[in-house]
């Protein structure tokens, strides 16, 4: 289980709490990008008191997606089959993660959705909510993917998912890195499965959207999009244009 931390002191102990009670025989990795507020020495006292737990110390705040490829590097390096993402906050439902685990024997990723039949968010305003869904709709009928909530950040990936998914390639260290993910993966030919998430805004701490990282996001994946449906424009006029040579193209005697 991956754990991204950045000024999390006052949320890390609920949540690795919570993960431990919900999958004991885990393990548990902090990915703590040097907080200021002293997330690190917590999750070295957790570390001490439970051996399934232990922590990465990284020397500079080089973002969410930087944190989780070095935490993929890790799991995959001492050969674990299954690599969890989730929040440090407490707003992803770590008690659903054995359900997820679960999926996960038929699925290549299991997201923890907040936005099919089941899911929900709490304690979100208006605005927040549309700017979302909006948002992962827009990722949708944009990249063309079957996947509903694309920009998730608690996920189960199996390790051979992340094997074929092309990690090395991966430039996004902002939030579009789970829409990043999540494209790699369908046009991978991967299975993707999503379970149906209470997903509860935290209640400590600061979040860390604002609108430059909206914004960040929207501009990387409106250019994946655009690129995307360039290249279905002239494979269509490509074939098409084969078709009518074929049609018209006399017989060879």
């Amino acid at each position: 289980m991956l754990v991204p931390t950045y000024n999390e002191r006052e949320s890390l102990p609920t949540i690795v709490r919570r993960l431990r009670a919900s999958v004991p025989a885990a393990d548990l990795l902090v990915l703590e990008d040097n907080s200021p507020d002293g997330t690190g020495e917590i999750a070295d006292q957790l570390a001490a008191a439970d051996p399934h737990v232990q922590v990465m110390h990284r020397t500079a705040k080089e973002g969410l997606g930087a944190a989780y490829l070095a935490g993929f590097a890790w799991g995959l390096e001492r050969g674990y089959d299954l690599l969890v993402e989730i929040d440090a906050d407490g707003s992803h439902p770590a008690e659903v993660l054995p359900r997820m685990i679960e999926e996960a024997e038929h699925a290549d990723v299991v997201i923890g959705s907040r936005y099919v039949p089941g899911g929900s968010v709490v304690n979100w305003p208006w605005h927040r909510q549309a700017l979302s869904r909006g948002g992962n709709l827009y990722i949708k009928l944009l990249l063309g993917m079957p996947v509903n909530d694309a920009t998730a950040g608690f996920r189960v990936y199996r390790a051979s998912a992340l094997h074929t998914m092309g990690l090395q390639a991966v430039e996004s260290m902002g939030y579009c890195f789970q829409a990043d993910l999540t494209w790699r993966a369908t046009r991978a030919g991967l299975r993707v499965v999503e379970v149906p998430i209470r997903f509860v805004e935290r209640e400590v701490g600061e979040s860390k959207m604002n609108p430059e990282v909206a914004r960040e996001s929207l501009v990387r994946i409106t250019e994946w999009g655009v690129g995307y449906r360039a290249r279905q424009a002239r494979n269509i006029a490509t074939g098409a244009a084969r078709s009518l040579h074929e049609k018209t193209r006399k017989p060879q005697e």
